[in-house]
């Protein structure tokens, strides 16, 4: 796992539809019963349930659950602290997800140019 301070250095998020648990919870290195409380303690994460319960997360869940993380162990929020920021924040959240989400294409892009220059 990777220490709380070191959110940068989280893999990059794949261009799947949905994420199971497990697959969350390496992207985010968050264990699986933190994010199912998570789950309870913030009321935008709602990922899809299936069959037998299975939860499926998209793309805009990892998100949240990255920017979740970051309040909780880089910023030093309570759960109620960084569940008000995040109630807080929603004009401020698309900004900030698409800030995210071109850090990400950024990180994308720049590991396909280094394939593209082998």
């Amino acid at each position: 796992m990777l220490e709380p301070g070191n959110n940068d250095e989280l893999p990059p998020i794949p261009g799947k539809r949905y994420f199971t648990i497990g697959e969350v919870s390496e992207l985010c290195a968050v264990k699986p019963h933190v994010l199912r409380y998570w789950e309870q303690e913030f009321p935008q994460l709602k990922p899809v349930k299936r069959r037998g319960n299975r939860r499926y997360y998209q793309r805009q869940d990892v998100l949240i659950i990255r920017q979740i993380r970051s309040l909780l162990y880089e910023d030093g929020f309570t759960i109620g602290g960084a569940r008000q920021r995040l109630m807080g924040e929603d004009a401020k959240s698309d900004l900030s997800q698409s800030q995210q989400i071109i850090k990400q294409l950024r990180i994308e892009l720049e590991q396909v140019l280094k394939l593209l220059r082998r």
